[in-house]
């Protein structure tokens, strides 16, 4: 059963209404964005960030019963990651974060990133980390440096790629030397699903036992919309089909791709449920892969 809906909308997610199940316990956002106003964003960076800091994200998780979350630095930041390592202070040890780093980085800085609860690099093809363009060469360099820094132990390298990206680097993405994590769902089209050629890429990647996947940002490449997003229905069962144990769900929260007042968290978390077909291959999407992932508890509290 659902708990009542709200009385007041949480910012930056749109209705009243609540997640149609009402969740298990440890249940994880893995992949959220906190933009706080006593950060300033990268000079790179040309678009004003939202007001969208830790207080205001707790809200969204009363609303979906979320209490688990993975922080995960933007492109507004570059690669300071001050807002995000303050946002897993306040947030505690049920928070893990993915931060952004230059290739240059050094042993010293993944150490401190690991003692602040830092569980992964995210590398992005999609919007500039900073300035320049982002490389393979770049993907290769952090992926080896997580490899071999002892405190990088578990880590994975995120990326956010466009289709056609990531069959370019399908060579190098068999290869790495640490979990890759794929952003977004891969960006694939909808209208192709499981067709798709990035589709059976990613297959192949998810068959390899090293890749996971992120159900995160339906709405990206939706043409149907809320609050169904049916035409991603095909896509995210196919997936939850290959491979259950290796897929997390996220929010994206605040949902700085799409036009303000858009995006109704608990109708992604009902998508969610709609892809899962099923309370156990939703459990272990929310709870049982992100623990794994991420290092929390495998025993949450209920």
């Amino acid at each position: 059963m659902p708990l009542p809906a709200l009385t007041t909308p949480v910012p930056h997610s749109v209705g009243l209404n609540r997640p149609q199940r009402q969740l298990p316990p440890g249940a994880c956002d893995s992949h959220m964005h906190i933009f706080d106003p006593r950060f300033a964003p990268s000079a790179h960076w040309p678009r004003t960030p939202p007001v969208a800091p830790v207080a205001v994200y707790r809200q969204l998780q009363a609303r979906l019963g979320t209490t688990r979350t993975v922080v995960v630095t933007p492109s507004t930041y570059g690669t300071d990651n001050a807002c995000t390592l303050d946002a897993l202070d306040q947030l505690g040890d049920a928070a893990r974060g993915v931060a952004v780093v230059g290739d240059g980085v050094g042993a010293d800085e993944l150490a401190h990133l690991a003692a602040r609860r830092v569980r992964g690099l995210r590398v992005n093809f999609v919007s500039p980390q900073s300035w320049g363009t982002t490389t393979p060469a770049m993907l290769a360099t952090l992926a080896r440096k997580v490899a071999e820094h002892p405190a990088c132990a578990g880590w994975h390298i995120q990326v956010f790629a466009q289709p056609e990206q990531l069959i370019a680097l399908a060579p190098q993405l068999h290869k790495l030397p640490v979990p890759l994590v794929i952003d977004h769902l891969g960006r694939i089209d909808p209208a192709e699903g499981p067709a798709a050629e990035t589709y059976g890429m990613v297959r192949g990647l998810l068959d390899g036992g090293n890749t996971w996947v992120k159900l995160s940002g339906a709405y990206m490449r939706s043409t149907v919309h809320g609050p169904s997003y049916a035409d991603t229905l095909p896509l995210g069962q196919a997936l939850v089909q290959a491979a259950p144990e290796r897929l997390v769900w996220g929010s994206d929260w605040p949902h700085t791709t799409e036009t303000p007042g858009t995006v109704n968290d608990a109708d992604l978390m009902d998508l969610l449920q709609a892809w899962a077909g099923g309370d156990a291959a939703m459990d272990c999407i929310l709870v049982d892969n992100p623990a794994r992932l991420y290092g929390f508890d495998t025993a949450p509290a209920a």
